[in-house]
């Protein structure tokens, strides 16, 4: 069970200018005491092929953290466009936010962003230097992606396990090594006397009724790119307005839905600032 849980983010501006600041309006709860911060980060991915453009565009040290429901505004500086490839600027990107504790991450929100010319000219006939002062960016707030990791909080209790837990019923069960092998001199025996057997004694088997259930295979469009699942990773959506969530229980690691980005990829070097301290606003 975990001791922080996300209830839900609201992007305050949406849409905005490309140059604009991020701003996401942050509730969770936290159910014990905890004797370090929380830290959230905000991270740009520059582009699909590589994770070098990766930027960090800002992280905040939030505590102490009470015991209940808080809330906060995180605040960070868009990317540096100057370090992104010229030919993945426009188009759909995503930006992740993700928190951690005592440096071991557990949960990461992602979303879709897209990055546009504001008006009708620009897009139909784009300048050859792109004009960042003229984008627009719009984050798909209403499906985020949610993915929780099992950690370590303060206490050895709280830790995942690492290994399966025993099983010692499977040690005392009777050994089947000697049934095994008689069936299977039994099945032996049946294949070799059926008449029909082909050149030099060996007999061609057809798989009869078998049938081909594999379907057409169809490219995912991009609507349904939010549909398609993610290993190791538990996905759920977060209302955009800020209401809570199914309770779900974080770090459990199963499949529900789509976790947007591999969870592997790493936020590479880029234009983070200091981490700030800074205090939530506890909700009566």
């Amino acid at each position: 069970m975990s001791v922080v849980s996300l209830l839900g983010v609201n992007v305050l501006n949406n849409p905005a200018k490309a140059t604009d600041k991020y701003q996401f309006e942050i509730t969770f709860e936290c159910l014990e005491s905890l004797t370090k911060d929380l830290e959230w980060k905000l991270t740009y991915v520059g582009s699909a092929n590589s994770t070098e453009h990766d930027q960090e565009l800002d992280s905040l040290l939030v505590g102490p953290i009470p015991v209940g429901v808080n809330k906060f505004v995180f605040e960070a500086e868009p990317p540096n466009f100057a370090k992104l490839p010229s030919s993945e600027i426009l188009g759909v990107t995503v930006v992740l936010l993700t928190c951690s504790y005592d440096g071991r991450e557990f949960v990461r929100v992602g979303y879709y962003v897209s990055n546009e010319y504001e008006s009708e000219e620009l897009i139909n006939e784009p300048p050859k230097q792109v004009q960042i002062d003229r984008i627009v960016r719009k984050l798909l707030e209403e499906k985020p992606r949610v993915t929780r990791f099992a950690i370590k909080w303060d206490s050895e209790d709280s830790a995942p396990p690492e290994f399966p837990p025993d099983q010692p019923e499977a040690d005392e069960a009777e050994d089947d090594a000697d049934t095994y092998g008689a069936e299977e001199e039994e099945e032996l025996e049946t294949v070799e006397g059926v008449e029909g057997a082909g050149v030099g004694g060996e007999m061609d088997v057809e798989m009869g009724g078998a049938e081909d259930t594999a379907g057409p295979v169809v490219a995912a469009t991009e609507k349904e790119v939010d549909e398609i699942s993610d290993d190791g990773s538990e996905d759920l959506e977060l209302e955009s307005s800020g209401e809570e969530d199914e309770e779900e229980e974080g770090g459990e690691g199963e499949d529900d839905d789509d976790a947007m980005v591999d969870d592997g990829a790493k936020p590479g070097e880029g234009s983070g600032s200091n981490p700030l301290a800074a205090a939530p606003q506890v909700i009566s």
